[in-house]
């Protein structure tokens, strides 16, 4: 191998050192690798210096080609040369076609042809996004997130270090006051004020079943299913409420919404004014009269109305006539 070929690379740096470059010439470096892909160097002089960069040819260079981002450095072996340096170039890379920069100048004998790579996507084949081959500050941050929330969910699972029990209406759990403080200014107060629940360190949730307590805890933890939290809305609402978790209560809210139907209008309605939900509460009553649904519920209508708080009655009379008033 000769060493005027060889490309030495460190991090996302290389670096083409050659020993003697003359007049009228063509060089091309040995094979380098910088990401997933075998990369080469390439030089010729005729009126200008070209510098090439491209992939080596083969499987993986066509069925995923770079988009590289990239700076090249041209300078002469001796240390008094400034070096020549290009912008930023940002190419896809298929052949060895795609890439030429011009070098207006004389260079000949000792060179030194460095390539620093900014970032390196990978092409999808098919269509796609690009997607970076190193990691982003974004992407630090999500496998940072998803580590802490498999360690969270380790604690809530294992009950590692729990120091609260829940007593639920058919079981008990095991908790973190930390956690549950964080998410909460009533459990805060309780576990710091010399409360039942500071001294016995044990909560007791009557009103939720062993289930629906474990997707509350599910959700204060970060790691609730969907399907968890759809089963469980009426019952995570009513949590939300109880111990003033808001953003709890206001995703309650939003889903409820998503789903309305003829089915379970009223009682949506009945929740909506129980916990103060404006936008739950306008979305029953315009689905109820602007959409003329009222008639697809007389049935259980007067179930409702008998049963339904007096102020909501006097809303919906008023929903009523402002639906219904002479045009």
């Amino acid at each position: 191998m000769s060493s005027d070929s060889k490309v030495e690379t460190i991090s996302r740096l290389a670096q083409w050192r050659i020993e003697s470059f003359g007049p009228c010439s063509y060089r091309r470096s040995d094979p380098f690798k910088v990401g997933i892909w075998n990369w080469h160097l390439s030089i010729e002089k005729n009126r200008y210096l070209y510098v090439r960069l491209f992939p080596e040819p083969g499987r993986i260079s066509k069925e995923q080609p770079p988009i590289a981002r990239f700076v090249l450095r041209v300078c002469s072996g001796g240390s008094n040369r400034r070096p020549y340096i290009s912008p930023i170039h940002e190419r896809l890379f298929r052949t060895s076609e795609d890439f030429g920069w011009p070098v207006d100048s004389t260079f000949q004998g000792r060179m030194i042809i460095d390539v620093e790579f900014l970032d390196l996507k990978i092409c999808p084949f098919n269509g796609g996004e690009p997607s970076s081959i190193w990691p982003s500050d974004g992407t630090m941050q999500s496998l940072a997130t998803q580590s802490t929330l498999r360690c969270i969910s380790r604690m809530l699972n294992e009950a590692i270090h729990a120091d609260v029990t829940i007593n639920t209406s058919d079981g008990t759990l095991r908790a973190h006051k930390a956690i549950l403080s964080a998410s909460s200014p009533v459990f805060q107060s309780m576990f710091l004020h010399n409360l039942k629940e500071k001294e016995s360190s044990m909560v007791v949730i009557e009103d939720m079943s062993l289930e629906s307590c474990m997707a509350l805890l599910s959700y204060l933890y970060g790691t609730i299913k969907q399907e968890d939290f759809w089963k469980h809305r009426l019952s995570l609402l009513g949590a939300a409420n109880k111990y003033d978790i808001t953003d709890l209560k206001d995703t309650c809210e939003e889903s409820l919404l998503e789903d309305i139907n003829s089915g379970n209008v009223l009682e949506r309605l009945q929740e909506a004014w129980l916990y103060q939900l404006n936008k739950l509460k306008k979305g029953c009553l315009m689905y109820l009269f602007d959409f003329g649904k009222i008639y697809d519920v007389r049935d259980e209508i007067n179930t409702f109305f008998r049963n339904a708080d007096r102020e909501l009655m006097v809303e919906i009379f008023q929903e009523l006539l402002t639906v219904w008033k002479p045009a």
